[in-house]
Order: C-alpha cells, then structure tokens, then sequence
C-alpha cells in the first residue's frame, strides 16, 4: 500500500523549499488543520521518510538510503507508469540489465508478458516478478545480499554483470545532482551501475523526479553517458541539461513539473 497524494506533496513541498518546511506552512498550504497534519507528518516519520523538528519537519540526513520497503511505497503510481512507459519502448526478444530499486522492481512486475526476453538482475524482487514468465531467461546474480535493500552486490555481482553484451541496460540512481551527476549511496551500487551501463548498446536511466538534486554521497557517472531518460515528470531545469547532453527523455507525464 502506498502512501496518500497529500503525504506524496507534503515530501515534493518539503524537497522545493530547501529540506525544512513547518507545521505552519503546511496547514496553510493544504488548507487543513493543525491535527490533520500532524497525523500526515507522524505517518511520515514513523516511515522515516521525514524527521520532526521544532515547529516543523526536515528531510533526513541522506548518507544511507531509505530501506526498500519504504522506498516501494514512495510516488508508486509514478514508478508504474514509468514503468509502463519503459515497457511499450523494449521489443520483444531482447536482452535487458535490470540493476537496484524500486523502479526497476516495477519495471520487471510489467514485463512479465513480454515474450522472449533474457533479462540480468541483482535485483531479488524482479526477478521473483520475473519467473511468473518461465519463457523469460532470467539470470541472477551471485554475492552479497542486502537484507535492507532487496539486492545483491559486491565484486562478484558487479563480474557478473561484466560477462554479457545486452541491448539494454537499464538502472536507477540514488540521485541526480543540478550538474548532472549520477549518485549513488555506496562504491557497490556504483560499480554495479557502471558495470550496467558500460557493457550494453543502449544505457536508460529511469527514476522519478524527486530524484533530481537530491543527495547521496557516491558518483557513479553523468548523465552524458546516458542514452534515454524515462521519469514521470520532468523539470524545466532537469530538461534543458538532459537537451544539452543529448539525452533523449520520455516523461510518462506531458504537464510540466508543478512547482510547489
């Protein structure tokens, strides 16, 4: 179950406004009562996805990542439709990384009627979603898993990834920064993401857009090296470097990102 539209603008407000909104604001932007946002903002931060201060909320320090089944839940019904997007593009019988996250998770959940595919993943929920197809190869691969995440990774995941030539490689970011850097939250998502994007004919980058100019410590590369940028919707600033870059964006969305 996915946390409300209310609770989804209170996290995009919270991130517009520099990671530090109050009560206050809160209550006059959504025209509620004080009581109805604190029951939002205590659902939230029992979530840990917000931290209650003095007279308001802030977002959490970012050096680690929300754990994967908070992050499910977080803009789901942005993710599908990414995920449905991505999904129309990919023909049939081709051969796909799937990296980390919960985007790409969803993307396995709709490909499942896909024919033909042959599909590599460290990614334990897709390629659970994925043997609902027994016609669907798929490859998992081999270290260690993290309980936290729903993953596995390290030097022997990453070589895995290593011995294919794909058509497409597909994978999430921890975040986006206003230059275009790649960021992840540990050297093994980012050598995994590398080892992604530097072995197929195609590098897609999906993620939703709370992704950009949000922080995590590790870079994994720059948007220049990607092909395709599948979001739900996008920035007038995100687009405009994604223009310069030369990377070709399909937004599941057609109304401009709404500032809050």
């Amino acid at each position: 179950m996915g946390i409300s539209k209310r609770q989804n603008d209170i996290l995009d407000l919270l991130k517009s406004h520099g990671g530090k909104v109050s009560s206050a604001l809160l209550t006059e932007h959504f025209d509620v009562s004080v009581q109805t946002i604190r029951k939002e903002l205590n659902i939230l931060s029992e979530l840990a996805l917000v931290k209650r201060v003095h007279g308001g909320i802030c977002l959490p320090v970012q050096s680690h990542n929300l754990s994967f089944s908070n992050r499910q839940i977080i803009h789901l019904e942005e993710k599908k439709e990414i995920a449905r997007n991505i999904v129309r593009y990919l023909p049939e019988g081709c051969s796909i990384f799937l990296g980390i996250g919960t985007t790409p998770e969803q993307i396995a959940r709709h490909l499942i009627h896909h024919p033909g595919l042959t599909v590599i993943t460290n990614n334990l929920n897709a390629a659970i979603a994925l043997c609902e197809n027994p016609n669907i190869q798929t490859h998992m691969v081999a270290g260690r898993i993290r309980t936290t995440d729903q993953d596995v990774v390290g030097e022997d995941a990453t070589h895995y990834f290593r011995k294919f030539q794909v058509n497409y490689g597909i994978c999430g970011v921890g975040g986006i920064s206003s230059s275009g850097d790649l960021l992840d939250f540990s050297t093994e998502e980012s050598h995994l993401s590398q080892a992604i994007l530097e072995n197929c004919e195609q590098r897609i980058l999906v993620a939703d857009h709370q992704k950009f100019q949000r922080s995590a410590p590790v870079k994994s590369g720059h948007l220049r090296s990607i092909d395709m940028f599948f979001t739900n919707q996008i920035s007038t600033e995100l687009g405009l470097l994604c223009q310069q870059l030369d990377v070709k964006v399909e937004a599941s969305s057609d109304q401009p990102l709404r500032q809050l």
